[in-house]
């Protein structure tokens, strides 16, 4: 119902996104980093926090979510992201500059980690825990939750890129967060399964609109908002269960690795095109003697497009890199077994073929 909800309310409030951007002059001109050859209207973010704060509203009625200790996390994650969508919004009308825009992401973090919401201990693969005490516990949360929401917003390159992969992360982490919870004999009603579940609906709402060729963009106020949700379920799921409370991999299965780090480890896997994608440019223009923040046209996306895919089939390939690593990463940790290795990395030797050998194919037929 969340997931519905959520997908329904932001494809609707996109149409009316779409003519308040037009009216306010938040309009994607064409630059020579862009792909897309018309200007393209943005505040799509908008429609998502409309999207994502009615799945909430509706959680709020439903005897199962409302009656859990699983709304006043939820709330928190979606003021620091209306918060850092208003952020957006102004960076979509008037154009702030990096430094600004990163002050208002630290300050969405610092909001939802003040109202509560953050690691408490760091799991060890051997069963034990980390401790933090609380200042360290709320800069390493600050950190992940801004690391997260700069690697979404450097995917957001081509038509349906963000919102595709950021739907495929939130329902392998809900997948994730309600199998281990069933399994454990604990509640399902949990924030992170609440907030990925509108998470993914606000997402595939969305993406109608931001497909190619796209009708609107959801700009800095969509991509940092997804981030920033994307990473406090995270963060929501690590204090959730009590690191002696999951025992063993899903139905018995002996687990590839401790399901207790997923929580950790789920949202860099997930998300490890786009984090990658982050590195390699950080990297390419400090050593180029420009800022970290400067616009580029290197990124892997634009490479794809580069080797002779189309602006489609780049965007789908992404996705299918982005499912394999997140859903693998899932299955192999809560089933284990060779079988699903072997499964999973013939699956990703697939995917590295239609990368590079789909280019060549279309060329030599055309």
């Amino acid at each position: 119902m969340v997931f519905a909800v959520s997908a329904a309310v932001t494809s609707l409030l996109a149409t009316l996104s779409r003519v308040v951007a037009e009216r306010v002059g938040a309009v994607a001109t064409v630059r020579d980093r862009d792909v897309h050859a018309t200007p393209v209207p943005y505040l799509g973010g908008l429609a998502m926090l409309g999207g994502l704060w009615a799945g909430y509203l509706v959680a709020t009625r439903l005897p199962f979510l409302s009656t859990a200790d699983t709304l006043p996390d939820a709330r928190s994650v979606l003021v620091g992201g209306t918060l850092v969508c208003a952020v957006g919004v102004f960076d979509d009308v008037f154009e702030l500059d990096a430094l600004a825009k990163f002050g208002g992401q630290v300050l969405g973090a610092a909001v939802v980690v003040l109202s509560g919401v953050s690691f408490l201990y760091l799991p060890l693969p051997g069963g034990g825990t980390f401790g933090l005490n609380p200042t360290q516990a709320q800069l390493l949360t600050v950190l992940v939750i801004v690391a997260t929401v700069n690697a979404v917003n450097f995917v957001d390159g081509l038509d349906g890129l963000a919102a595709g992969v950021v739907t495929i992360g939130a329902v392998a982490f809900f997948l994730f967060a309600y199998l281990v919870a069933a399994e454990n004999n604990l509640t399902r009603a949990i924030a992170a399964a609440l907030l990925m579940a509108a998470l993914a609906g606000a997402c595939c709402g969305f993406l109608p609109h931001n497909f190619y060729p796209a009708r609107m963009f959801m700009g800095d106020s969509g991509s940092m908002l997804i981030g920033l949700v994307l990473a406090c379920g995270a963060v929501t799921l690590s204090g959730q269960f009590p690191p002696g409370d999951i025992t063993e991999g899903l139905f018995g299965a002996t687990a590839g690795a401790q399901p207790v780090l997923l929580p950790l480890l789920l949202p860099v896997a997930m998300l490890l095109v786009p984090f990658l994608d982050l590195a390699l440019a950080v990297t390419r223009r400090t050593r180029a003697g420009r800022s970290p923040f400067s616009p580029d046209k290197l990124h892997l996306h634009h490479r794809l497009l580069e080797i002779g895919h189309s602006h489609r089939r780049a965007v789908l390939l992404v996705y299918a890199v982005a499912g394999l690593v997140a859903f693998g990463t899932v299955v192999v940790s809560l089933f284990g077994g060779w079988r699903l290795v072997t499964a999973i990395s013939l699956l990703a030797v697939v995917t590295a073929v239609a990368v590079f050998w789909l280019p060549r194919v279309h060329r030599s037929l055309t």
